[in-house]
């Protein structure tokens, strides 16, 4: 037995192997630069240093010589399930996120003035929860969690004094992991296990045009492609009690293998910047991410004969994204800015699961620059992400039951740190 599952996950690409990101089903616009610190805001017109590389290649025009930027992103998320309805008891299952390493490498090298090459690695999505095993609502999830680790060439072309483009194709490794405990329907015999694992890999693209009428004013418009990503496995179950193992055995539920089609959604956005005066630059972001293309996830069991089991239609809706920040120069070495940032929920409250329970977000974000030398630059940006209240009411089987509460206040702090080298 095949079931294939097809979801959208919002663009993989880009999180180092060694530092994962994982948010509880977030759109990341944070890899560690400057950035951060306007909440995003001219993020595909601002090309001011190596980041540039995948926010816009075309940026990468406006650089005179190669740069190197790393940034190191702490993220700590409060994520906690206020529980009303359990059909089979338990607690509320602690904070499903916690502490979550990200960041990002972007390096530009300088071949002409009108030619530019490039290459990045960093996270801008992070999925997944991870309650406790014996939370209230343990029967559909305990642990989920979508990750991804890529490298993105690029390429930057001046076409004249006014306009930029660029490119670049990037290589996704994704990696999928889905737990659940499985009700036995007695006291005498503790949950048994349930998890999927596996890998794969594709290619995506995206792209990016960069217009500057006059000096100070830029304009940035940039392409994310879809990326499809195919996870195969054979449920392995563990601690099954011998009347359900009979029932799943005589299904042909056990041996069976399980197909995710997963196709991660494109984004459109559209960046501007202008600078006001030498000292102060304000900026903004209008963008809209192809999250429709959601459809079903989740792997649980609902019967003994399986009837119902295995997904959760997500019915996910197109979002957008809208940013405003500014940045201020206080003296030849230090600057600061600040930004807010507003995205859309991917879902109405009706169809919420616990496994991706998104939400709208409002960013708020404040950094402060230092340029340690000629050659180097420092950085610190802080953002909180309120990520809103989000409602889940889950109905399945008689193995699952019903699952009814609130994910209150979900919030999530990002702390960046970044160099940016000049040679």
């Amino acid at each position: 037995m095949t079931r294939k599952i097809t979801a959208s996950l919002a663009a993989l690409a880009l999180t180092l192997p060694v530092i994962p990101a994982q948010a509880a089903g977030l759109w990341l616009y944070e890899n560690g630069t400057p950035d951060v610190g306007t909440a995003s805001a001219g993020m595909a017109s601002r090309a001011q240093d190596a980041g540039t590389v995948f926010s816009n290649p075309a940026g990468m025009t406006r650089l005179d010589k190669s740069q190197l930027m790393v940034g190191i992103q702490p993220i700590y998320g409060d994520v906690k399930f206020d529980t009303e309805v359990a059909t089979f008891g338990g607690p509320d299952g602690g904070n499903a996120a916690g502490l979550i390493p990200a960041g990002g490498v972007f390096y530009a090298h300088s071949v002409s003035d009108k030619w530019k090459l490039g290459v990045s690695a960093g996270s801008y999505l992070g999925l997944g929860v991870d309650f406790d095993e014996d939370w209230a609502g343990r029967y559909y999830a305990t642990k989920v969690s979508f990750m991804t680790a890529a490298l993105n060439g690029a390429v930057g072309y001046k076409v004249n004094d006014w306009l930029s483009v660029g490119g670049g194709l990037s290589y996704v490794y994704g990696q999928l992991e889905d737990e659940a405990a499985i009700n036995n329907l007695t006291d005498a015999t503790a949950d048994g296990r349930l998890k999927i694992e596996d890998t794969d890999t594709d290619y995506g693209f995206n792209l990016g045009v960069l217009v500057e009428p006059t000096r100070g004013t830029r304009f940035g418009l940039t392409y994310i492609s879809k990326v499809d990503l195919k996870y195969q496995d054979v449920p392995k179950t563990s601690g099954v009690g011998p009347l359900l193992d009979a029932a799943l055995e005589l299904s042909g539920f056990k041996g069976s293998q399980v197909t995710f089609d997963f196709t991660l959604p494109e984004q459109v956005m559209f960046s501007s910047y202008h600078e006001f005066t030498p000292k102060l630059a304000v900026m903004a972001d209008l963008g809209w991410q192809n999250w429709s293309q959601f459809g079903q996830i989740g792997v649980g069991i609902d019967s003994g004969d399986q009837e119902g089991s295995g997904s959760v239609d997500a019915q996910m809706q197109d979002t957008w994204h809208m940013a405003l920040g500014s940045r201020y120069q206080l003296d030849p070495r230090w600057s600061v800015s600040a930004g807010f940032a507003y995205d859309s929920s991917p879902v109405v409250n009706e169809f919420r699961t616990i496994i991706l329970p998104l939400d709208r977000q409002y960013r708020y974000a404040a950094g402060v620059q230092y340029q340690w030398r000629s050659d180097i630059s420092l950085g610190f940006a802080y953002e909180y992400m309120d990520a809103g209240s989000a409602p889940v009411n889950q109905t399945a089987g008689p193995l699952r039951g019903d699952l009814k509460g609130d994910l209150k206040d979900d919030s999530f702090q990002f702390f960046a740190f970044s160099m940016n080298w000049t040679f």
